[in-house]
């Protein structure tokens, strides 16, 4: 139920007279051996939390259930273990430390599961410590910056306690509760808990920016926890009308939102609301949401729904990982057999994405750890690490030297796309292990120092004149089978201009010179066209340079049906704005005599073109302005 706003009642205190108590009475009714739910992250109520503790040496065997809290957890020391037991559903630093030492609970689940946990009764709740917004004029509290599974805790224990804190801010949407569901009102007026957004660096601002080329205008946004997803933000200035359906909120939404690139006009779902259950921020945020309409604030059961998500074309979810392995298996939550953080809402948000109308699902990650000792792409996970994101539900997967798309392709195709984005460092060792393993076919030995994914850069898009967009990318390591596919569709004139020979099958080590390069003394851009299973080839321009002369021979070749529509013109500018920059001095090239269109297309392109004919080829020689 969406309730609208209501001013606060101020005569509350004395209307609910008979609620009210102070944190210590309002504990006096815990017995030992109880579970106690805890609100959530920035909610935490603090001085329920110091009472709780002020009462350890009389509540033997209590269990301490939570999702993600900040702030203190004095429940969560050493010599408070036979008191209190830790069970996180999601672990955070306050509370990691007892965890891996081992006294202390990890319950990995999904994050849209929880509800269900609550209410069947198979994790019953005994009381629930939670803060509020004081009532308003109709007995309704807002539970502010914390409504994810706090709303079906607080439905299904059978004491709640509740601090309420009128600096807490009143949220717009399924966020309030009746003053008469809760038990016990602890006043209390203090500054709700603060997290500021952890700037991005460098490295991560790369993986940003890599992430942001993947969204599209008009696409809705989830944004996992941590510096890469925000970082992400930094870099979507230029696109239009962005929704946001995500478990969690920080500061870094304000910017677009206030430049009206975050405007929810496009959404299929809850159209012009910004969507959360949760908030990690400062007073800065907290002074936006209160009382804005533009936020709708539901619990986890709606926004964590894989089906609701699913529900919102061009869905992207943009998740975090810890390691990833060359079958595209993602763990999240641990570190080995060490747990780290928790499942949360990745996989719900994953599975929604990749179920959206044009939606994507997106794990992003640093390609190093510890301080660039370790590759984050592994052969195999470390013993003991958790599968969060199995290899049949990933997607894409980016790290900071690019993109590698997985769904739906080979564990060869999936293995070499993954070295590729890995750190160069290891890339030898990792392909080493791919062949080792099987996993790679023995003739990519000596690839390694070829396996790379073309810059940021050298993408771009052309109009044909009927409207069509076709995209330019650099060529992958993975596109062997797409090079094929345009080879095996051209005709016999088609392949006899390019190649000045009758060719049945294209040689399998020309293949391979064509998608491994270096992308600088060699480089080769691909047209291409979506289709509904990946994207279909249309057009492969190539240079490739002569050091002694610093001129790079130049081919390209374009599909029958899409000749004679400018492609070819436009890749040789693309090739030569790519060579430029690399410093290279001019083109060369080999035409038949026959091969009239090629011949123009040279000649047209605004070069300083010299040629000239020997025997049945031109030879031609084009220096650059």
């Amino acid at each position: 139920m969406i309730e609208e706003m209501k001013a606060i009642d101020p005569t509350w205190q004395d209307k609910y007279a008979d609620l009210i108590q102070s944190p210590k009475k309002a504990l006096e009714g815990l017995r030992p051996g109880q579970r106690v739910f805890i609100g959530t992250g920035c909610a935490q109520p603090q001085s329920l939390v110091s009472a709780l503790v002020d009462r350890a040496g009389e509540l033997a065997d209590t269990e301490i259930v939570h999702l993600l809290t900040f702030g203190d957890a004095p429940y969560a020391k050493k010599e408070l273990a036979t008191q209190f037991r830790v069970n996180s559903f999601f672990i955070a630093d306050n509370v990691r430390s007892i965890i891996q030492e081992g006294m202390g609970d990890y319950t990995p689940i999904f994050l849209s599961d929880i509800p269900r946990l609550f209410s069947s009764g198979q994790l019953p709740l005994d009381v629930a410590l939670v803060q509020v917004t004081p009532p308003d004029e109709r007995g309704r509290c807002s539970l502010g910056v914390s409504v994810d599974i706090v709303k079906s805790a607080m439905a299904n224990a059978s004491l709640v306690i509740a601090e309420v804190n009128p600096q807490m801010p009143r949220v717009m949407g399924n966020s309030f509760v009746d003053v008469w569901d809760l038990d016990i009102l602890v006043p209390m007026d203090e500054p709700v808990l603060e997290r500021p957004v952890q700037e991005p660096n460098e490295l991560t601002r790369k993986i940003g920016e890599h992430v942001a080329s993947l969204v599209d205008d008009g696409c809705t946004l989830e944004l996992g926890i941590g510096r890469i997803p925000h970082a992400v933000l930094e870099y979507l200035s230029e696109k239009k009308d962005l929704g946001i359906h995500t478990e969690m909120l920080t500061d870094a939404i304000i910017p677009l939102i206030e430049s009206g690139v975050i405007n929810g006009s496009r959404k299929s779902l809850d159209r012009g609301k910004v969507v959360a259950s949760f908030c990690l921020g400062t007073k800065k945020l907290y002074d936006y949401i209160d009382g804005n309409p533009a936020f709708a604030f539901h619990p986890t059961e709606y926004v964590n729904d894989p089906f609701v998500i699913s529900q919102q074309n061009k869905m992207v979810a943009i998740n975090v990982a810890l390691e990833v392995d060359l079958t595209g298996q993602v763990c999240a939550d641990s570190i080995g057999s060490k747990f780290f953080s928790g499942i949360g809402g990745q996989v719900d948000f994953n599975r929604g994405a990749a179920r959206s109308e044009g939606g994507k699902a997106i794990i992003a990650m640093p390609a190093t750890a510890l301080a660039g000792k370790k590759s984050r792409i592994v052969g195999q996970l470390a013993p003991g690490a958790g599968v969060v994101t199995t290899r049949g539900d990933v997607h894409y997967v980016v790290t900071e030297y690019g993109v590698a798309y997985l769904h739906g392709k080979s564990v060869q195709d999936r293995a070499l796309a993954l070295i590729s984005i890995a750190h160069p460092d290891f890339r030898a060792e990792l392909l080493h292990e791919a062949i080792e393993v099987k996993y790679v076919s023995p003739d990519k030995i000596g690839m390694e120092g070829r396996m790379v994914v073309g810059p940021q850069e050298l993408r771009s898009s052309y109009i044909l004149d009927d409207g069509t967009p076709i995209s330019f990318r650099p060529i992958h390591p993975t596109d062997e089978h797409n090079l094929k596919d345009l080879y095996y569709a051209l005709s016999q004139e088609t392949i006899y201009y390019r190649f000045m020979q009758n060719l049945k099958s294209i040689p399998q080590k020309q293949v391979q010179d064509f998608v491994f390069i270096d992308h600088r003394s060699d480089v080769a851009i691909v047209g291409t066209l979506p289709e509904v299973h990946g994207e279909q080839f249309l057009a492969i321009g190539r240079y490739f340079l002569d050091p002694s002369t610093n001129r790079a021979e130049v081919a390209f070749v374009v599909r029958d049906e899409w000749q004679n529509r400018g492609i070819g013109a436009y890749l040789l500018k693309n090739l030569t704005t790519i060579a430029r920059r690399n410093g290279i001095g001019g083109f060369t090239a080999e035409v038949l005599k026959q091969n009239r269109a090629m011949q123009s297309v040279f000649n047209t392109s605004g070069l300083k073109v010299k040629s000239q004919l020997k025997g049945e080829v031109y030879h031609f020689d084009m220096e650059f302005n």
